[in-house]
């Protein structure tokens, strides 16, 4: 049984590229030190002192920022290449959020954290396309998951340690944020080769290839409406349900640290061999709603009457996470398949604008929800969503989707 179990692992991580476990031990280090932005909610509330519509709007012009720079990170990578793109945006995102733990003006914070999502977004497309670029076709959603594992590794790290930081001093997250940033792009200069551009000469019907622009691929754009839905579910999970477990079940920093750190330390031991043995057993799409439907169940642990708030909190951890090792990388290959060599910048830039427009929707409706109306109205409206992006999902691959 044991060496059934190593074996599984061991097929799991073989036959990818050097490039691409490189890649990912730089996003582990980027990772690692993403601990403010999760707890960027709480450091307006708790250390500025200001209410949740003043942290919701953070978060939102977080969001406006970030669409912005998906769709220039996008562009500039299909121009100029992923790497020199995914280096000056780490670099310029580390110096920025030193920034952010000095200034104390929430008119400053508000005009500087649309700078600094555009340079942490403008990096998103760029380290999709590399993934991509780095990986063989057959190993693409394996080459994603890796992705995720590294990051996921860093994210249960980072939080974890992020949690302990804020209940020293909030400053201490943005030191560290902008530390690793500027490491991980060092690394990358360190790391990873120069890749060849794709050359236009001598394809002459290069812009007639099939979905050459995102935005007029209708099947894509509608793919895209339902993965915002999906990622406004997502987002809220790590953005107001922190404050959420420290307001109303008065769950501690550091504990809350080790609950979002859970997500990351599940996805590090099980997505590679979850990705591996899925296989080809059913269709991409299959795997899409049934993530979205452990969402819904996971945002219903919320609802529950509270006996043991932290064994509800886990649980909603829990699920959830088993809903984005399900989606996530299926929703990534997804994007890629669907682009062509010449284009993987603008699929990614619309992949992280429809993130992007979730992140600014997310915290701006849900905190308007959970202030007018209460948390409990909050967590039943996103249940319903990720039932709702389930029915999306399975309506729009409903061609293709065996059930049976």
């Amino acid at each position: 049984m044991l060496n059934k179990i190593i074996e599984s692992y061991r097929v799991s991580f073989s036959g990818l590229s050097r490039e691409t476990w490189l890649l990912s031990v730089v996003i582990l280090v980027n990772r690692c030190g993403y601990m403010a932005v999760p707890f960027m909610s709480m450091y307006i509330t708790q250390s500025l002192h200001r209410s949740i519509a003043d942290a919701g709007l953070i978060i939102t012009l977080f969001g406006a920022g970030s669409v912005l720079g998906g769709m220039a990170g996008g562009y500039l990578t299909d121009i100029w290449g992923f790497r020199p793109v995914q280096i000056v945006c780490l670099v310029i995102s580390g110096l920025l959020f030193v920034l952010f733990g000095m200034v104390t003006s929430f008119t400053g914070l508000c005009i500087l954290i649309v700078v600094l999502s555009f340079f942490v977004e403008a990096f998103k497309p760029a380290n999709s396309t590399a993934v991509a670029a780095y990986s063989s076709p057959g190993n693409l959603t394996r080459s994603y998951a890796l992705n995720r594992l590294a990051m996921n590794i860093g994210f249960g790290f980072g939080t974890s340690v992020g949690g302990i930081l804020a209940a020293i001093n909030y400053s201490l997250l943005f030191w560290v944020d902008g530390v690793v940033y500027i490491l991980a792009g060092l690394l990358i200069v360190l790391l990873l080769p120069k890749a060849k551009m794709v050359s236009r000469s001598g394809h002459a019907h290069a812009a007639e290839i099939v979905g050459q622009s995102p935005w007029k691929d209708a099947l894509f754009v509608r793919f895209l409406v339902v993965v915002m839905l999906y990622m406004i579910c997502f987002i809220l999970l790590f953005r107001l349900v922190p404050v959420y477990w420290k307001e109303e079940m008065h769950i501690g920093e550091s504990t809350i640290g080790i609950l979002l750190g859970m997500n990351g330390i599940i996805i590090a031991l099980f997505e590679m061999v979850l990705i591996q043995n899925l296989g080809n057993r059913r269709p991409d799409s299959y795997y899409m709603v049934a993530g979205t439907v452990f969402s819904a169940l996971a945002f219903s642990m919320l609802v529950v009457p509270v006996i043991a708030p932290v064994i509800l909190a886990a649980a909603a951890v829990i699920l959830f996470t088993i809903g984005e090792m399900l989606a996530l990388p299926y929703i990534s290959t997804f994007v890629m398949s669907r682009a062509s060599e010449f284009n993987r910048g603008k699929y990614s830039a619309a992949y992280s604008v429809s993130q992007s427009v979730a992140q600014i929707i997310a915290p701006a409706a849900g905190g308007y929800i959970a202030a007018h109306w209460g948390y409990n109205v909050l967590w039943v409206t996103l249940v319903i969503l990720s039932f709702s992006c389930a029915l999306g999902f399975r309506m729009l691959f409903q061609g293709k989707m065996r059930l049976g």
